[in-house]
């Protein structure tokens, strides 16, 4: 198979998922970056779940019912 050995196969299959592990962190590092900067998600705030779970915290975001939504729009037809 190409002259390689099992043993140098392997050395670049670890190096090549090596490379594309580090890729995909520096990507989705520029991710999280670019959303916070242009106002999308802050993920601080998710961040923030770990520290302030208690029953009587705050929400880290209010969640959208779309029951109410649905009613609400079948009422003004």
């Amino acid at each position: 198979m190409f002259g390689l050995t099992l043993g140098e196969f392997q050395a670049y299959g670890y190096f090549a998922l090596t490379a594309f592990l580090v890729v995909m962190l520096y990507w989705y590092i520029y991710h999280l970056y670019s959303s916070e900067k242009k106002g999308t998600k802050d993920y601080e705030k998710y961040a923030n779940m770990a520290l302030h779970d208690e029953i009587t915290d705050e929400l880290v975001e209010k969640k959208e019912d779309s029951k109410t939504e649905d009613s609400k729009q079948d009422r003004e037809t």
